[in-house]
């Protein structure tokens, strides 16, 4: 992991991108840079070096309104479900003689140093939970800062793509004018190149929806590239609110 650091970070310097990149920052002037950016990172993707998991919830789902103690720690909630279900981690241990230590950087937690550590606690449950050869180790339970971590910045370029498509941010228009933004084709643009890579993985890929296992429910954990929709048992669909609805 430590040589995909160094080849990312060294690529950041050569096209002069400064101490971070993200999503927020990309326009036309650096559109080429990025591009290069996110073409290396899915180089490491396709290679099955790094395994990118992209959760998102559909407007469209009605959820029961949480109790106000489960609202008021929604985020960890969400990031709980996430590390237990997302990556299929149950799948990751292929010998009997498999020992994996699982390490999880979070970005910097939105709460209280109380929550937080409350939150950490909570996440070594998934000890009890997990096939008994795969550790989770409280000191091995961190917090990072996305500026010091270039395949987190890389990460968020993707998930800044995807969530600016799905919302529809494509589309949107100059207040007053009829045309969009230089900066809004720009991301259109480099939204189209991420999903040109995702599709040389899986052809006719849906960012929409859940990414199906094909058969095998290892490829929880094989596939090097996956989507996850967020839905509650209890949730419902609203039809009026889908895209198809409103096109009409």
């Amino acid at each position: 992991m430590q040589k995909i650091n160094d080849i990312l970070n060294q690529k950041k310097k050569e096209l002069n991108l400064g101490n971070e990149i993200k999503w927020s920052k990309m326009s036309e002037n650096y559109l080429n840079k990025y591009i290069e950016m996110i073409n290396l990172f899915f180089s490491f993707i396709k290679s099955n070096k790094i395994k990118i998991r992209i959760m998102f919830k559909q407007n469209a789902y009605r959820f029961d309104k949480l109790p106000k103690e489960k609202y008021e720690k929604e985020y960890q909630l969400l990031y709980y479900q996430f590390i237990k279900h997302a990556f299929g981690l149950d799948y990751s241990v292929e010998n009997e003689t498999d020992i994996i230590d699982l390490k999880l950087y979070f970005d910097q937690l939105p709460d209280t140093k109380e929550k937080n550590d409350e939150f950490k606690e909570h996440i070594l449950h998934l000890n009890e939970i997990f096939d008994e050869r795969i550790n989770i180790k409280k000191e091995d339970i961190v917090e990072i800062n996305s500026k010091d971590h270039v395949i987190q910045q890389c990460m968020d370029i993707i998930l800044g793509s995807i969530n600016f498509k799905l919302n529809n941010l494509d589309k949107v228009k100059i207040e007053g004018a009829n045309k969009r933004g230089r900066r809004t084709i720009a991301k259109e643009k480099l939204y189209k190149v991420i999903l040109k890579n995702i599709r040389e993985i899986y052809p006719n890929f849906n960012i929409g929806i859940t990414t199906g296992i094909r058969g095998n429910i290892k490829n929880r954990w094989l596939d090097p590239y996956r989507h996850w929709l967020f839905k509650t048992k209890n949730s419902t669909l609203d039809k009026a609110l889908t895209k198809r609805a409103n096109k009409k």
